[in-house]
């Protein structure tokens, strides 16, 4: 591959940008040069980078948008130049700042990717909606702030947050109180997602008031839910029928959403997941949205998607040479 050169001149000269562009111990331009696989030459304002064509061009890019970003006294971190890196490898332009973008007290959530984008015009677009995928791609996220956002506005009453109370293997019959108690830490990632957009207090309060709903499965059997936007993380774990009467719990002007990640199942073995179920049962029906996730949605740390990526190879290699049916990795016994 031919090896190309870029020289770059950030302006105004500002010592104080270009450290927070360089980061600490020049973290940040490590951090792009592992990941555009390039080199990148610096001295004081000027900028030389060398790779192949398309990585230099992202990177000159890049180091643009992020200078940019220093002139509103914008801290970068590894976090966001990793973001930044992501929307950059999708193509995503500073043109579509506001394409994907929904907005909280505390944050603006910006959607990351195709995937992400075509996830949140689904949830704007149908009652029910499915985002499926591998951790660390933002399905249960970005549905909660999408709760948020339909909250504020008032489209909607209340938000339920619910899961089924199965996890990786965990015994809760062992952990004291109810059932309520026994699930509440494996809910921590959703009171954690509406902390950041909302605040501890006004969580609180919405909490005591019943505006927010924090749940397991089991206690949605019975009821009907109007003008609520619920949502049923790791639905992988549910069973056929609790699939089945989550769904038919919604009521009149109410949104859901159900996220989850096929492969990685806790029930037990022999039994059929719901997730796995009901993507058959309900492709065809329409004013439903379903959107597929992939490793290469993965916006947490670069690792992440390496892991799930070498994951999935790992599964399709023992999978041909078992010469074994894939859904049988998902606990999936009949058609």
């Amino acid at each position: 591959m031919a090896t190309h050169t870029l020289s770059l001149t950030l302006l105004p000269d500002n010592a104080q940008r270009l450290s927070n562009l360089c980061g600490r111990l020049n973290e940040h331009i490590h951090q792009i040069e592992a990941f555009l696989a390039l080199k990148i030459q610096q001295r004081g304002n000027l900028f030389q980078l060398t790779g192949s064509e398309r990585a230099i061009a992202v990177g000159g890019e890049l180091l643009e948008s992020l200078y940019r970003a220093t002139a509103h006294g914008t801290v970068l971190s590894p976090n966001m130049v990793h973001l930044a890196l992501q929307d950059a490898k999708h193509g995503d332009g500073a043109g579509g700042d506001q394409d994907g973008l929904i907005k909280t007290p505390r944050s603006s959530i910006k959607a990351r990717g195709q995937h992400q984008r075509e996830y949140i015009d689904s949830i704007h677009q149908f009652d029910i909606n499915f985002g499926i995928g591998p951790a660390g791609t933002g399905k249960t996220y970005l549905a909660v702030a999408c709760a948020v956002e339909a909250l504020l506005r008032e489209k909607i009453n209340r938000i339920l947050l619910v899961r089924p109370a199965v996890e990786a293997g965990e015994k809760l019959g062992f952990l004291p109180g109810d059932l309520a108690q026994k699930i509440d830490p494996y809910l921590r990632p959703l009171y954690d997602a509406l902390y950041e957009m909302l605040g501890f207090e006004k969580v609180g309060r919405l909490i005591e008031k019943n505006v927010i709903e924090v749940a397991p499965l089991a206690y949605m059997r019975g009821r009907t839910l109007n003008n609520s936007f619920i949502i049923l993380d790791e639905s992988q774990n549910t069973t056929t029928a609790q699939m089945k009467m989550f769904l038919t719990r919604i009521g009149f002007g109410s949104t859901a959403v159900i996220t989850g990640d096929i492969t990685q199942i806790d029930l037990p073995k022999g039994t059929r997941s719901g997730l796995v179920h009901v993507i058959k049962v309900l492709k065809d029906i329409e004013g439903i949205g379903f959107t597929y996730f992939s490793a290469k949605d993965v916006v947490r740390h670069r690792l992440v998607q390496r892991i799930v990526e070498a994951y999935d190879d790992y599964d399709r290699s023992t999978i041909t040479k078992l010469g074994a049916p894939e859904s049988n990795q998902f606990h999936e016994s009949d058609s």
